[in-house]
């Protein structure tokens, strides 16, 4: 039974295990290179369970991987929106847990005050975009052949979803 917890300090070294699992496919991360649980610490640090949570997602208490909310772009005005970022552990890949965490996530998302999600996902990386786009996030933005890769340009898509109207917002 899959089941999500909130991250606790103990479990970096998975998180960044997970993470660090998928930089070699050139699929889910700009890193080329392994990255340290120290160097992540920051990051890690950065996460609140009351706005911009991380979670563990668990099976059987086991960790299967993780998903993320982070402050968009870091400016004020986008306080209603998050980046959302799933991984999965490659024994756990392609048995639904990456759907289970994005329905998981948008549930949560009254409670943290959001009503907006943007994922960053490479154009070539299909499996990603099919989940998302299947969860109705749309492309909001094509940044072409902005990464180098193993000496090869890759395209970036910014998709997003939109929750429910923003307050306060007036039409005009």
């Amino acid at each position: 039974m899959i089941k999500f917890d909130y991250a606790k300090q103990a479990e970096l070294p998975k998180i960044v295990a997970i993470y660090n699992e998928t930089i070699p496919s050139r699929l889910a991360t700009a890193d080329l290179k392994p990255v340290s649980v120290a160097s992540r610490q920051p990051w890690f640090e950065s996460f609140n369970p009351d706005s911009r949570p991380l979670w563990v997602i668990k099976d059987d208490d086991k960790i299967a991987g993780w998903v993320g909310l982070e402050s968009f772009y870091g400016r004020p005005a986008y306080h209603k929106t998050a980046e959302i970022s799933i991984y999965i552990d490659k024994d756990f890949r392609h048995q639904g847990i990456g759907q289970q965490a994005i329905a998981y996530v948008i549930s949560q998302l009254p409670r943290l005050g959001l009503d907006a999600l943007v994922a960053f996902i490479f154009s070539h990386n299909q499996t990603s975009q099919h989940l998302f786009k299947q969860n109705q996030f749309e492309t909001w933005g094509h940044l072409p052949d902005v990464a180098i890769m193993d000496g090869q340009r890759r395209s970036l898509d910014i998709l997003g979803r939109r929750f429910q109207k923003v307050s306060g917002a007036k039409r005009s």
